[in-house]
């Protein structure tokens, strides 16, 4: 008999009831209700994150382009013109674009009319996933090595923008 006892109160449980195997539906809505309000929270932080590391596509060529034209400059006496861009040396600089493609890279007279100089910038490829980075839209360095961005709205978002 006792034995017996001890198996069913196993079966059973303490108080004569089944023993419960799962999760109640209550507890299964406040876990996907927690879930849902991680997500988000997180959403954009990570957006904001990505939309940071796809900017390096567009510093890392800038700064590229930038040490090509020293050398363009320092064989030919010139900085190369935007039709230039995309001529393999040594007529012109190499660079058909970033390297993942997020930017659209031009080369531009430098602001403040600076004879011989040149401003290269980086524009968010709007049809591409950084087309949403409204606070970088157009990055740029030019020949003294100044660096700049601007905003969608156009305004200065220099330190924001270069690391």
């Amino acid at each position: 008999m006792r034995i017996a006892g001890i198996l069913r109160a196993s079966v059973i449980g303490g108080r004569g009831r089944p023993r419960s195997r799962g999760f109640s539906l209550t507890e299964l809505l406040v876990a996907l209700a927690i879930l849902a309000l991680l997500a988000a929270a997180t959403t954009p932080l990570w957006t904001g994150q990505l939309e940071r590391t796809r900017r390096l596509d567009a510093t890392d060529a800038l700064l590229r382009v930038a040490v090509l034209q020293e050398r363009f400059f320092f064989e030919n006496g010139r900085y190369a013109r935007a039709d230039e861009l995309a001529v393999p040396p040594p007529a012109g600089l190499g660079v058909s674009g970033t390297e993942r493609g997020y930017y659209e890279l031009r080369l531009r007279a430098p602001e403040g009319g600076l004879a011989g100089g040149f401003r290269a910038e980086a524009v968010a490829d709007p049809e591409g996933p950084q087309g949403g980075d409204e606070r970088c839209r157009v990055l740029a360095v030019d020949s003294t090595g100044r660096r700049t961005a601007e905003s969608a709205g156009g305004e200065d978002s220099t330190d924001a923008c270069w690391p």
